[in-house]
């Protein structure tokens, strides 16, 4: 998706159920947008590291910060923006089109990804250069 920008980047709360044993967040019905084809997560990233430095042409994800924080730093090919998640019952829906790098991760930092898509090598964009010009 070409037009998309930071502006379609949403960051949605979570319905959690509070009790006095713990939190129960729920995503479940349209709490997103999209059908889960794919879960994956990252955990025991050193803070000095950097993950992502793509972008998606098709894909839809929602990133959940289970433990820990991280930045998310986010370009439209025009517009820049960096989210720093560090909630477990917020979590961040990412458009395709939207290049990201994430960055700053505290130690234990866990990160879930939930996909709209099975991986599709060919739906990744990984040169920020032909990123620009698939925006154009």
């Amino acid at each position: 998706m070409k037009d998309t920008t930071i502006d379609d980047i949403s960051l949605i709360s979570i319905p959690k159920i509070k009790e006095v044993r713990g939190n129960l967040g729920v995503i479940e019905g349209d709490v997103i947008p999209f059908e889960i084809k794919r879960v994956y997560y990252l955990y025991d990233v050193p803070s000095d590291a950097q993950r992502g430095g793509h972008a998606h042409k098709e894909l839809y994800q929602f990133l959940i910060p289970l433990s820990g924080s991280f930045d998310i730093k986010l370009h439209d090919g025009i517009n820049k923006k960096t989210i720093h998640l560090n909630k477990p019952d917020k979590g961040l829906l990412l458009v395709p089109g939207i290049w990201r790098e994430m960055d700053n991760f505290s130690s234990g930092a866990v990160c879930l990804v939930l996909a709209s898509q099975k991986f599709n090598e060919a739906d990744y964009i990984r040169d920020f250069k032909t990123f620009k010009s698939f925006k154009r």
